[in-house]
């Protein structure tokens, strides 16, 4: 009975708000029509609301502001530890529910195609020691890069990257028109700038040749990282970083158009600084931030 008494109170409500100067039907006649009392319908309309409606709509807010806070980027799983988190527990599937009660669905990545690297001189003798292990027990002890590029309409800007295998962040990343080994220099320099290194730090990528060349050898081996490679067009032995472009891409760069190189490279310093390691939450972090991954490590060292 009460879907039927709120379907006459919305339209009604409807009705006299948009229908200026036409004649709307009074409530009576429409409890009229569809067979109910019009003191039932009264009876229920200034009833108050249920604790359970009351809570439903607080959700309801709520759900829409993690949404919307994350740029329309979370699915139900991210928007459920933002309720949480703000002390509103509920279930997965309700924040599910609500979402989709409000039409919000999040941006969605495109189909991923992995190309081939390149591979530079006499990789062979490089190793592979992470085998796929993208875990670490603490800051500064894996790491993981890559190099993507990004279109603008001057032509490419390309991206190195840094990644730490215990807090997800990006810690050292470096932008240019080309993507001679200078770049990723830049980039793993920043990282051990950024970050203290463990004794015996790994910093593994695929096998393209800038990643195998004598330069960045040396550069790893003056900041006393070891090296490592994955398999020559084996993407998924590379899959952390390859993860961090493709979240990059569908929340970020698909959606916006570059003008220039400058344009893109301040956009996507932005999201990396200010949205993926501080605010955005990691499933592979049991939804937490990078931030809060660090400062947790940092408070169980200062305990120990």
């Amino acid at each position: 009975m009460s879907d039927t008494f709120e379907f006459i109170d919305a339209e009604y409500a409807a009705r006299t708000t948009t229908n200026v100067g036409i004649t709307v039907p009074s409530i009576t006649q429409m409890c009229a029509w569809l067979q109910v009392s019009r003191s039932g319908f009264y009876e229920w309309h200034d009833r108050p609301a249920s604790a359970t409606a009351t809570r439903r709509g607080e959700l309801t807010a709520l759900v829409h502001r993690s949404f919307t806070a994350s740029d329309g980027t979370y699915g139900y799983r991210r928007v459920h530890a933002d309720l949480c988190a703000w002390g509103r527990p509920c279930s997965p599937e309700l924040v599910r529910a609500l979402m989709r009660e409000q039409g919000l669905e999040p941006c969605q990545p495109r189909p991923w195609r992995h190309t081939l690297t390149e591979q530079g001189q006499d990789p062979a003798a490089i190793p592979d020691l992470l085998q796929r292990d993208f875990t670490a027990e603490a800051p500064g002890t894996k790491m993981v890069g890559d190099i993507t590029y990004i279109p603008t309409w001057e032509g490419w800007l390309y991206l190195a990257t840094v990644l730490d295998c215990h807090t997800k962040a990006v810690i050292g990343w470096a932008m240019g028109d080309n993507y001679k080994t200078g770049l990723i220099d830049t980039a793993i320099s920043m990282a051990a700038r950024n970050q203290q290194l463990t004794d015996g730090a790994i910093f593994h990528s695929d096998r393209g040749s800038n990643y195998t060349s004598t330069q960045f050898a040396a550069t790893l081996n003056g900041l006393g990282i070891r090296q490592s490679v994955g398999r020559t067009g084996i993407c998924y032995d590379n899959a952390m970083a390859e993860s961090f472009f493709a979240a990059l891409k569908n929340e970020r760069v698909h959606r916006t158009v570059y003008p220039t190189r400058e344009h893109a490279r301040r956009d996507i310093a932005r999201y990396i600084e200010l949205r993926y390691n501080t605010t955005r939450r990691h499933s592979g972090l049991d939804y937490r931030t990078p931030r809060q991954a660090h400062d947790e490590c940092l408070k169980k060292q200062s305990a120990a």
